[in-house]
């Protein structure tokens, strides 16, 4: 394990800086991803802001803790911005992403200037949406697969959607001590904390984005983030559910331009 250590992050700067002195948008991800699972926003908008994608704590490259909670992960974060003096920066989360955006932005507002949050809401879930994937990723790990099409048969014990088994996969490496980049026995231990939230206060524009079809951001939680976030403002995408930046990309980026546009 391995800590006190900048977490794996990819910066990409835009082309004319003197010309055009962009902001900084950090990208993060959700649950089991890495830092190009929202590369379709990062090419969206990389002519005009400075693009940083992180991989978080326990993901990707990044180092590996028997510790996860979003405290800790925002102190992840900041030490990043702060190596590579940034701030002011939109911060975009997808799910577990956008739980690390919000911690981010209350741990450390002079960093933060503008929040996009992607189907998730700043609420502890009661409920257990990823037994089944648990089921499959550790039927991975004590099968110890030494290809693909080996893993996707274990991992279909648990996961039955082709696109959920798929999107796991990625993180396959049959070289990895648990068969996946991510540390899964670390993500298992730690998910009630993931699925937590402590109250914030956070006082910056701050657009959340719903799928219509997910059930992670529901309208009863309307008044809990307005408390918690004053400058909220909402868009749904019609006919598409968690994965809404893989399902509708341009229905994402078209709203995310509109609020960036509007909070010049």
């Amino acid at each position: 394990m391995i800590e006190n250590t900048l977490l794996n992050y990819q910066y990409k700067k835009v082309a004319n800086p003197e010309k055009n002195p962009a902001q900084t948008m950090v990208l993060l991800h959700g649950l089991f991803g890495d830092l190009h699972n929202l590369g379709v926003i990062a090419r969206a908008f990389s002519d005009n802001y400075n693009i940083l994608q992180i991989d978080l704590r326990n993901h990707g490259l990044s180092f590996h803790s028997d510790e996860m909670n979003y405290n800790l992960i925002a102190q992840d974060l900041e030490a990043v911005l702060t190596s590579l003096d940034i701030n002011n920066a939109i911060v975009v989360g997808h799910s577990m992403g956008g739980k690390a955006a919000m911690a981010l932005a209350n741990f450390a507002p002079s960093l933060v200037d503008k929040l996009i949050i992607l189907d998730m809401a700043p609420v502890a879930y009661k409920e257990n949406h990823h037994d089944a994937v648990f089921k499959g990723l550790f039927a991975v790990k004590e099968k110890k697969p030494t290809n693909r099409q080996e893993a996707k048969e274990a991992i279909s014990v648990g996961i039955k959607m082709e696109e959920v088994k798929q999107f796991m996969l990625k993180s396959f490496d049959p070289n990895a001590p648990e068969s996946f980049k991510f540390n899964l026995t670390g993500l298992k231990n730690n998910y009630d904390n993931l699925m937590g939230w402590q109250p914030v206060l956070v006082n910056k524009p701050t657009l959340f984005i719903k799928g219509e079809l997910s059930d992670y951001l529901q309208e009863k939680d309307t008044q809990t983030i307005l408390t918690q976030f004053p400058q909220a403002s909402f868009f749904v995408i019609s006919n598409t559910g968690h994965w809404l930046h893989a399902e509708k990309p341009d229905n994402v980026i078209r709203a995310m331009k509109k609020f960036l546009d509007k909070n010049v």
